[in-house]
């Protein structure tokens, strides 16, 4: 990896981890930032290195997969006959300066990357019969870009139920493209000017977090009749919509009646009773009164977002 500096990260704690990762753009930024992540998106990655949202808590999926990360090295090795070498250090190559990247391995007398998943069953699919996994494959693309590597190697681990193995070469027109996305979007952070939020979960997510703290005061959202003219519109047609869904599914389960599958030509239908258990907190506190349940509920604050049309006045008319 010639001409390429590295950042000793041995010894360093999570906390000047992460904030030494907040300097750049690395190889888990690189999927939210071109839309192949339903995790993070340009918004929330943004918002991120702005230091507008608080570090993701280490969560048990995420340390098992560190932990586990030898584990599916050494199985690679097994698989591949190939020796890696673990690098503790952030690699920064001067040809795109708003870039780090923290790999895994690489790879002992071959200029390649070694990058180790872990997942659940639930990700089976993903795996099976594919080229290359789509939610890793800007993942490795940055490392490539970042490390000069020719190819990447990602071996994961489904736990319980198999072991993948993938390849992928290196492609500069995909390189290209990818670090283009990822200096527009640094460009934004340090100019401090947002990418435009899109629908996603995740960027609501971010928006409820960076405006928790509200003000009781009102803004003119001048420009803005257009799109929220448009918005009071596509709520009516979802309202249509579902209306629509509803019916159709009534006629269907009028036609089933007590039978639980149907075929229709290419369409098959299953009905199936399904038995759900709730807890009922009132009631099993109305028969232990001494029980405090208060430690057990959860309080969240959301901002309930609503557009209304209002009423023309008589004096804005005349």
């Amino acid at each position: 990896m010639k001409g390429i500096k590295q950042v000793s990260t041995r010894g360093m704690g999570r906390p000047e981890w992460l904030a030494l990762r907040r300097k750049t753009v690395g190889g888990s930024d690189a999927a939210g930032i071109i839309g192949l992540s339903k995790w993070s998106t340009p918004y929330t990655v943004w918002a991120d290195k702005t230091g507008r949202l608080p570090d993701k808590p280490d969560t048990e999926a995420m340390r098992l997969g560190r932990d586990l990360e030898d584990y599916v090295a050494r199985r690679w090795m097994e698989e591949t006959g190939k020796k890696v070498r673990r690098l503790q250090a952030m690699l920064y190559n001067p040809a795109y300066p708003f870039a780090h990247a923290d790999v895994d391995r690489m790879v002992v007398g071959e200029n390649a990357g070694l990058e180790c998943k872990t997942t659940s069953t639930l990700d089976m699919k993903q795996f099976k019969g594919v080229e290359f996994p789509e939610k890793y494959y800007a993942q490795c693309v940055h490392y490539m870009a970042v490390t000069g590597a020719d190819r990447w190697y990602l071996a994961v681990l489904v736990f319980g139920r198999g072991f993948f193995i993938f390849t992928l070469e290196r492609d500069q027109a995909e390189i290209d493209a990818l670090m283009s996305s990822e200096k527009e979007l640094w460009n934004m952070v340090e100019n401090d000017t947002p990418p435009c939020p899109d629908g996603s979960e995740a960027t609501s997510d971010a928006l409820q977090v960076i405006y928790s703290d509200t003000q009781d005061r009102g803004v003119d959202l001048f420009g803005r009749e257009t799109i929220l003219s448009e918005y009071l519109q596509l709520k009516q047609q979802k309202k249509s919509l579902d209306e629509r869904i509803g019916e159709i599914e009534n006629i269907v389960k009028n036609d089933m009646k007590q039978a639980e599958r149907a075929v229709c030509g290419a369409y098959a239908v299953t009905w199936k009773p399904q038995v759900r258990q709730t807890f009922q907190a009132k009631s099993f506190s109305k028969d232990h009164p001494n029980i405090d349940l208060s430690p057990y509920y959860k309080e969240s604050v959301s901002r309930p977002f609503k557009v209304t049309e209002k009423e023309l006045d008589i004096k804005e008319a005349v």
